[in-house]
């Protein structure tokens, strides 16, 4: 055989070309064992074949949907972490309750968050940054031994310089303060911010999964949890972050409308041990905290739920399917983002034609434009059919809500979207108390009165570019 003729130039670059779609293959492997949905792998297959010059490079950033280093990894590699979880479980089985009758939430919440629901517990919902902070200041300044800090976001505003100073302020007062963010989230936090709570004894640690060669370039994952727990005592969670616009200083969206819930009793211990453990995976050190409970007067029953990327199962994606499979009368959500899957948007479907009160409250104003478009392509797969959509007008809605009849309300930090279903670190409070479950309802109804009902017909009339660019913005769900 005579082969053509070429310079060295040609010949290196045929043999690149060679390489990048044999690596490419060797990629649509790793895809096939390791991405969670079939659209995803599909897309990913396709694409590392057909352009592996550009897929390649965003596959090692994007690529991955398990994450195999964390709450299993850590409680395996780690005896103490271990032991100390299940000696909490165990002080928890005093509280531990059953909710009445055939309800099967409470099976799903135990399997997959793996925390059950407990009584004795104190919540009171925060309907907003002004409520939300002043308690978290509060209870800040009155801590004595230890403080536990984690947020998504945090910036070098007013807000958030007043947050950095009251941790400056505890640790200087003997007070043990342990604070972790996400370094994606919190990027543009300047380190002259950390080195200055260094400097006054606040530990600080950055969530990163990158801690490996091989997953230096993943974006992917992210602490989405925002957390603040005193003492063992007290908690708080929710969606509030750490900046102005949660005070409705954003000059863009104005009034920042948001939930948070602080907690009291058994449940805090629970949202201790979800903190010990992603501290333990960015700081490699176990703190020592209380874990003693003690139950609240108020006997509320609550139940954390933790979920993430490290779950055998898409966990939030389950528990949002078992709320709207076992919903009777109404299921209503707020989510900033609405970017179901496949799974997801056939519960509640389901539920519509059982009729159920379905309700998704979204924001009509967009702070993230892809999942803002991708929002509209959902109006005909589901307003036709009797879900009932509503876009928020009075500010920016963010908050993360979920109310299941008369018997469960929710709040936390997990969205209705891909990235919530499968790629962060989220916590929930699920609570059976009739009392909380009746406040979350008024909340609510106060919520839909400066919100509109969204229709068939405002999608239907809007440009063919619009509508393709939403069409678009859909594709590129699962990395939203």
């Amino acid at each position: 055989m005579i082969f053509p003729r070429f310079d060295p130039e040609t010949w290196v670059g045929l043999a690149t070309v060679l390489v990048f779609y044999v690596v490419g293959f060797l990629h649509v492997l790793h895809a096939l064992m390791h991405v969670r949905t079939a659209q995803g792998t599909i897309a990913w297959v396709i694409s590392l074949l057909a352009m592996p010059f550009v897929a390649i490079p965003l596959y090692w950033v994007l690529g991955r949907t398990r994450f195999d280093g964390d709450v299993g990894w850590r409680r395996s590699k780690d005896a103490r972490l271990r032991q100390l979880a299940e000696d909490m479980h165990e002080r928890l089985r005093r509280y531990e309750v059953e909710l009445p009758g055939d309800d099967m939430f409470e099976r799903v919440a135990r399997v997959l968050g793996g925390l059950p629901f407990t009584k004795g517990n104190g919540i009171d919902l925060l309907i907003d940054g002004k409520e939300t902070f002043g308690r978290i200041f509060d209870v800040i300044g009155k801590a004595e031994n230890y403080l536990c800090v984690n947020f998504y976001i945090v910036k070098n505003d007013e807000v958030g310089r007043r947050f950095q100073q009251a941790m400056i302020e505890r640790a200087r007062a003997g007070v043990r303060v342990y604070f972790l963010f996400d370094e994606i989230g919190s990027h543009k936090l300047p380190g002259k911010y950390l080195r200055e709570l260094e400097e006054a004894g606040v530990e600080c640690h950055s969530f990163g999964v990158n801690r490996f060669w091989w997953s230096r370039f993943q974006l992917n994952f992210r602490n989405h949890r925002k957390i603040v727990i005193a003492d063992g005592k007290v908690a708080f969670l929710g969606g509030l972050n750490v900046g102005d616009e949660y005070l409705g200083r954003d000059r863009k969206f104005g009034l920042w409308r948001d939930t948070h819930v602080e907690l009291r009793g058994p449940t805090v211990q629970a949202v201790q041990l979800v903190f010990l453990e992603d501290w333990y995976w960015a700081a490699n050190e176990m703190p020592d905290l209380r874990w003693e409970t003690e139950p609240e007067d108020a006997d509320q029953t609550v139940a954390v739920i933790p979920t993430g990327p490290a779950d055998p199962a898409d966990s939030w994606q389950l528990i949002v399917a078992e709320a709207a499979n076992s919903a009777r009368e109404k299921l209503w959500i707020a989510s900033p983002y609405f970017v179901p899957d496949e799974g997801v948007l056939t519960a509640l479907l389901a539920a519509v034609i059982r009729g159920v009160d379905v309700r998704i409250l979204i924001p009509e104003r967009a702070d993230q434009l892809l999942v803002w478009l991708s929002a509209f392509s959902y109006y005909e797969q589901s307003i036709p059919y009797g879900m009932r959509i509503f876009r928020y007008h009075k500010g920016f809605l963010h908050q993360k809500v979920m109310l299941v009849d008369t018997r469960l309300a929710a709040v936390g930090t997990a969205n209705l979207d891909n990235r919530s279903f499968r790629l962060n670190f989220e916590i929930m409070a699920f609570c059976a108390d009739p009392a909380f479950v009746d406040e979350v309802t008024w909340m609510l109804v106060e919520d839909f009165r400066h919100a509109r009902e969204a229709t068939m017909d405002e999608f239907n009339e809007r440009p063919l570019w619009f509508r393709l660019a939403c069409r678009a913005a859909r594709l590129m769900a699962p990395v939203q």
